[in-house]
C-alpha cells in the first residue's frame, strides 16, 4: 500500500519533492502545507490534492498521513525546520527533512532524540551519493578493489568569479557561517558515506576581497582537513561563487586505496577506476563510467525513494539510508568547522553521536 505523504513548505525544492511523490508507486501525496497562502494554493492547484495553511490543520485533518515531509528554508536554508519536524516527531509522525536538518547543532540533537524516543523514522535529504556513479564506487570499495582507505579529496561548491559577484545577499543570508551552514551537511554526507566517521576536524575559512569591499559576511571559502575513525585522512575545499572549478567539474570526489583509487566528477555524470600497479606487470588502463546524466535534479527522486522503500520494509532505523541521525552527524562536523577556524585552525573533535541501541529482534 502506498504511503500517505503530506508536504510542508511549498517552495521549489518542496514542489521538486511533490513531484517525486506523485511518480513513485510507494507513494501517494495527499497535502501540501505553507504559512503562505499563494504557494500553498498554487502547490495545491499544480499536484490536484488539498491546500493547508498551518501543519496542524493539516496533521488534525489528515490523521492518516505516513510522512511529513518538512522542506521549509529559514537562515542558512534551515532555521525553519525545527519546528513542524518537532510538532510531527512529537505526534508520531514519520518525517524526512531537507538539509540542513537545522542551522542550529542543538536543535539537530533534539530532532534526533525525539525520534528515537516516538519510534519513528527520521530522514534528511542528504542527495549527493544517491547516484550510479557513487553505487559503483561502493560497489569497488565493497569487492576490495579500494583496499586499505589512504585518503579522500572532495570539492564542491559554485562556480564564478569576482565580476559575476553578485553583491550583498538578503539578511538571512548576511551572516559569517551562513554557507558552511547551509551548505557542507551534503559534502560531509558523502565523506562519511565512503570513508566513514570523521573524528578530527581543522579548519581555515576565509573570502575574497569583493566580498570584503562589499561588507559581505559570509566565509564563503572553506579549507578543512579531517582524519577518519579507519584512520585514512581526507580534504574539503568548498566555495560559493567565488572562482571557477577546475578539472572534476563543480563536483569532484575522489578516494584512494591500497589497491586502487576512483574519482565522480560533477555528481551524476561520471566515475573513473584506476587500478594499483601489481609487481612485474604493465598497470591497467583507467575503467571510465559515463551515465549520460547532466541533471543533478535527477538525484531527488532516487534519494525520496530510498526513504520510502526503508519505511515500507520496515527496515530497522538505524539502517536507514541518509538518516536523521546521518544529518546530525554533518552538523556536528560542521560545528566542529567553525570552532577550529575560531580558534586559529585548531584541531578539534566534533562532538559525540548519540548512542546506538539496536532493535533485539534485529540480529546482525
Amino acid at each position: 500500500m502506498a504511503l500517505k505523504v503530506g508536504i510542508v513548505g511549498m517552495g521549489g525544492i518542496g514542489n521538486v519533492h511533490a513531484s517525486c511523490y506523485v511518480n513513485d508507486e510507494l507513494a501517494e501525496l495527499v497535502a501540501v502545507c505553507d504559512i503562505v497562502k499563494e504557494k500553498a494554493d498554487s502547490a495545491a492547484e499544480r499536484w490536484g490534492v488539498k491546500a493547508y495553511y498551518s501543519i496542524k490543520d493539516m496533521l488534525k485533518d489528515r490523521p492518516d498521513i505516513d510522512i511529513v515531509d518538512v522542506t521549509t528554508s529559514g537562515y542558512e536554508n534551515g532555521s525553519w525546520h525545527y519546528e513542524p519536524t518537532m510538532y510531527a516527531l512529537d505526534l508520531g509522525y514519520n518525517v524526512l527533512v531537507e538539509k540542513p536538518i537545522s542551522n542550529d547543532v542543538r536543535e539537530a540533537r533534539e530532532m534526533v532524540d525525539l525520534a528515537r524516543k516516538k519510534d519513528v523514522y527520521l530522514g534528511c535529504n542528504l542527495n549527493h551519493y544517491f547516484t550510479q556513479p557513487a553505487d559503483r564506487a561502493m560497489q569497488y570499495i565493497k569487492e576490495g578493489k579500494v583496499g586499505e582507505p589512504v585518503y579522500c579529496l572532495h570539492k564542491v561548491g559554485f562556480n564564478g568569479g569576482e565580476d559575476v559577484y553578485g553583491g550583498v545577499a538578503s539578511p538571512r543570508w548576511q551572516r559569517p557561517y551562513s554557507h558552511v551552514k547551509a551548505f557542507l551537511a551534503h559534502p560531509f554526507s558523502v565523506m562519511r558515506y565512503f570513508c566513514g566517521e570523521i573524528t578530527h576536524v581543522q579548519a581555515f575559512l576565509n573570502k575574497p576581497g569583493v566580498r570584503k569591499s562589499a561588507d559581505d559576511l559570509m566565509l564563503s571559502i572553506n579549507s578543512i582537513h579531517v582524519r577518519f575513525e579507519n584512520g585514512s585522512v581526507g580534504y574539503l575545499l568548498s566555495q560559493r561563487g567565488d572562482a571557477m572549478f577546475g578539472l572534476g567539474g563543480w563536483w569532484s570526489f575522489e578516494m584512494a586505496g591500497t589497491k586502487g583509487t576512483f574519482c565522480i566528477e560533477n555528481c551524476v555524470e561520471k566515475l573513473t577506476f584506476w587500478e594499483s600497479p601489481k609487481k612485474g606487470e604493465a598497470p591497467n588502463p583507467p575503467v571510465v563510467m559515463n551515465t549520460g546524466i547532466a541533471d543533478f535534479n535527477s538525484t531527488f527522486p532516487t534519494r525520496i525513494h530510498a526513504f520510502l522503500e526503508d519505511i515500507t520494509n520496515k527496515v530497522p532505523k538505524e539502517f536507514i539510508r541518509s538518516s536523521g541521525r546521518d544529518a546530525l552527524a554533518t552538523l556536528e562536523a560542521t560545528f566542529a568547522v567553525i570552532e577550529s577556524y575560531e580558534n586559529g585552525g585548531a584541531l578539534v573533535r566534533p562532538h559525540p553521536l548519540p548512542n546506538l541501541h539496536g532493535e533485539p529482534s534485529v540480529v546482525w
